[in-house]
């Protein structure tokens, strides 16, 4: 009823563990893991006012869904968490993925989300106070 290993598999399966042991880096108590810090997007700039509002904004794409032309109350920078946008703003188009960080004037613009999936993006806008 019960099957018994014969030695081979025993012998293969104790030398496999052992390979996966020694190969475990090993950390001593005095290794410190370090800050990593990219600047993704700069840009300098003159505000309109000394009073400024800021504000984080998530939105979400559907699928194939494209904005109609329109403005933000200011400009910033933008972050691609989801998806795939294409961005026409100023006469210009551009396309960006994942991780991709680009900035906004404040003009007229449309976003399409030309992935295949629900696409997301974080706004930080600057906006003069009203």
């Amino acid at each position: 009823m019960f099957k018994t290993l014969t030695t081979k598999p025993v012998k293969a399966l104790l030398l496999t563990l052992a390979t996966l042991v020694i190969s475990i880096p090993i950390v001593s108590a005095q290794d410190k893991p370090t800050l990593n810090r990219t600047i993704l997007l700069e840009n300098k700039l003159e505000l309109p006012s000394n009073n400024i509002n800021a504000k984080i904004i998530r939105v979400t794409f559907p699928i194939a869904f494209k904005t109609p032309w329109h403005t933000h109350e200011g400009p910033g920078p933008r972050y691609v968490v989801k998806g795939k946008l294409k961005v026409n703003e100023g006469g210009n188009t551009n396309t960006y993925s994942i991780g991709d960080v680009f900035w906004e004037s404040g003009d007229l613009m449309s976003v399409e989300n030309i992935g295949e999936d629900l696409a997301e993006l974080i706004i930080f806008e600057l906006a003069p106070t009203h």
